[in-house]
């Protein structure tokens, strides 16, 4: 009888275990919308909507810059919005590119029905893009990718139609981020739970872990590329981005931002992130 208790109260445990990750993965998921507002006032923006292939509207903000400079899609990070990016606006903005901002969908004023860490996110890269290259004809592109936004960003190709892109602090695998997302907040155990936390994955969104790795696709990115990496991040290690940074081929660039955990890169360093942006986007976006 006292067997049968103690098997009870475990196999308890194992569907509470359960029931919390399928919570877990639900809100990991789960739209990120909410009322952007008007631009600051300083940046002299305009809003703007345009259609995804879907036909679904994405929401954002596009700021004129000088003609013949180039323009700068800037793409958010996880449960983020337009707004994650307006400081990078700013110095773009000044150095006289044009700027777009987005939401993407499930996120900011973008309508959707869930996150998907870049997997569906990708479809607004695209849009985007487009967008761009028919109200700014003629304009080289450029593109700053945070986190999901990078990630976002790779799995759009071969469908990327842009000059210069930097990625910031990019996954490799889904797998990978979860299990270090997982070590972070769970100690060693955590990455053992990862299995069943992606197969929440699958059952929420129709999207196997497969289909979630960036690492596969930077490669087919021909045009220049510069990653953003931080040596202390934990949600995506440095091995990981040194592995990222490997397997990227043509014109590239690594800069590690020493100190740098997963954070906003450019509150973290400031002068310096514009100074090696600009210059990366001066190479390859201005007309000579």
């Amino acid at each position: 009888m006292r067997f049968l208790k103690v098997l009870l109260s475990l196999a308890s445990i194992a569907i509470l275990g359960l029931v919390g990750l399928w919570f877990a993965g639900s809100l990991l998921i789960a739209p990120a919308q909410t009322i952007v507002g008007t631009p600051p006032s300083d940046l002299s923006a305009q809003a703007v909507v345009f259609s995804d292939a879907a036909g679904e509207p994405i929401h954002g903000w596009l700021i004129d810059g000088a003609k013949g400079q180039g323009v700068v899609l800037l793409l958010h990070g996880v449960r983020a919005d337009r707004r994650a990016m307006i400081n990078r606006a700013r110095f773009l903005h000044a150095a006289g590119y044009a700027v777009l901002l987005i939401d993407f969908q499930g996120s900011g004023e973008s309508p959707g029905n869930a996150i998907t860490f870049g997997y569906r996110e990708a479809a607004d890269v695209k849009a985007s893009l487009q967008y761009l290259h028919q109200r700014l004809p003629g304009e080289r592109v450029g593109i700053i990718g945070t986190s999901m936004g990078g990630a976002a960003t790779i799995l759009a190709e071969p469908e990327v139609d842009a000059d210069a892109v930097v990625l910031e602090q990019v996954y490799p695998t889904i797998r990978q981020a979860t299990e270090d997302r997982l070590a972070i907040h769970l100690g060693p155990m955590g990455p053992w739970l990862a299995p069943i936390l992606l197969a929440t994955l699958h059952a929420h969104l129709d999207i196997y872990p497969d289909q979630l790795r960036p690492i596969d696709h930077i490669a087919h990115l021909t045009m220049s590329k510069l990653l953003i990496v931080g040596d202390r991040d934990r949600d995506t290690t440095i091995a990981e981005s040194y592995a990222m940074f490997h397997a990227a081929t043509g014109p590239k660039e690594l800069w590690v931002v020493h100190g740098a955990r997963h954070v906003d890169l450019y509150g973290y360093v400031g002068a310096d992130y514009q100074v090696r942006v600009l210059d990366f986007f001066d190479t390859w976006l201005r007309r000579k």
